[in-house]
């Protein structure tokens, strides 16, 4: 863990991952309890893949994503990298029958491409030419795919292109409904295909159970039945099979112990960040709204980008935002998506 998150130990991450884990299994509940469900149908309509393509780009762009520095391309899986300054490279799928594959995941490797090209170029090679913490690279991507590419806002400005786009696809479909759909909270058995809401119960199940391996109080052999159940505690899901279950990543596989919580961290250093730019920069909703990036993105530039390693994970949320590393913004954010969508 103080491999990949610097400052971290067990004992911090149990203590966030405490205050978290009883809220959202609350608020999933609440939300499967309330009757209601969104049109996530409307995202299996058929979008060409060169409409998607187009507007990826776009919004990658709108954001602040420098071209003349870096390029969008197709791959099996979408991942962000690069060469060094001057050299960001993004890569996206693309699923004519599932428009949130492509733009989101474009969006998120956004994120992890505006932070490394917001990196001071002269320290290239150096800690203050790098990032400080996966955990905070993944507050930059989760900060620009959730809170600003799935808010109301956000599609407040980006609908008129949409719908140009893809009019047959959006034929009847109102705004509220868009934004409905992909807000959408739905368990699900797979990690990388969970909403915002679940996302985060994926990882406290594998920190625990990862903490108990290591303790020695679960045998490996046992690991399914100790998967199963907390899914089903958690989620209400049950796997078939352990491909879909305890086998479905390849972290534990390939040594990588302790670096799950760097996800969740990622959500919870994200939404803290969001929310002291909204305090700082008065009406955020009305800038994204606008398609005005460029506060948002000069706000991260100064408190995020430009102190490469200078200061450990923890410090640095601190100092951006006055308060320590903290579960409730994130909360705050989950709970006025499903009040909105849900009345939970």
């Amino acid at each position: 863990l103080e491999e990949y998150e610097p400052g971290e130990t067990a004992e911090s991450i149990r203590t966030l991952f405490s205050n978290l884990r009883g809220p959202l299994v609350d608020l999933v509940k609440r939300v499967q309890e309330s009757g209601r469900r969104t049109p996530s149908e409307i995202l299996e309509r058929h979008y060409p893949a060169a409409g998607q393509e187009q507007l990826a780009r776009e919004a990658a762009a709108a954001v602040g994503f420098d071209f003349s520095a870096g390029r969008l391309d197709r791959s099996v899986h979408p991942f962000c990298t690069g060469l060094g300054p001057g050299d960001t490279r993004l890569t996206t799928r693309y699923d004519e029958r599932f428009f949130s594959d492509a733009f989101f995941g474009t969006l998120h490797e956004t994120g992890h491409g505006l932070y490394d090209q917001g990196l001071p170029s002269e320290h290239f090679g150096a800690p203050l030419g790098d990032a400080v913490s996966p955990g905070i690279h993944e507050s930059q991507s989760r900060l620009w795919e959730n809170l600003v590419g799935r808010s109301r806002s956000f599609w407040t400005w980006f609908m008129p292109r949409l719908r140009a786009t893809f009019p047959q696809a959006l034929e009847g479909v109102t705004d509220d409904q868009w934004v409905a759909a992909i807000n959408t909270v739905q368990p699900s058995l797979i990690r990388l295909e969970s909403d915002e809401v679940t996302y985060n119960l994926h990882i406290l199940l594998r920190f625990e159970i990862e903490e108990a391996l290591l303790r020695g109080e679960l045998s490996p052999k046992d690991l399914p039945e100790a998967w199963n159940g907390k899914m089903k505690e958690y989620l209400g899901v049950v796997p078939p099979d352990n491909a879909q279950g305890c086998l479905q990543d390849i972290h534990w596989s390939g040594g990588g112990i302790g670096y799950f919580p760097t996800y969740t961290l990622g959500n919870l250093y994200g939404a803290q960040l969001f929310e002291a730019a909204r305090r700082d920069l008065g009406d955020l909703d009305d800038q994204i709204g606008r398609g005005d990036f460029a506060p948002l993105l000069a706000w991260l530039r100064e408190k995020v980008h430009r102190h490469g390693k200078r200061y450990s994970p923890r410090d640095l949320v601190r100092r951006a935002t006055g308060e320590e590393p903290t579960s409730e913004p994130l909360m705050r954010h989950l709970g006025r998506k499903t009040a909105e969508a849900y009345g939970v």
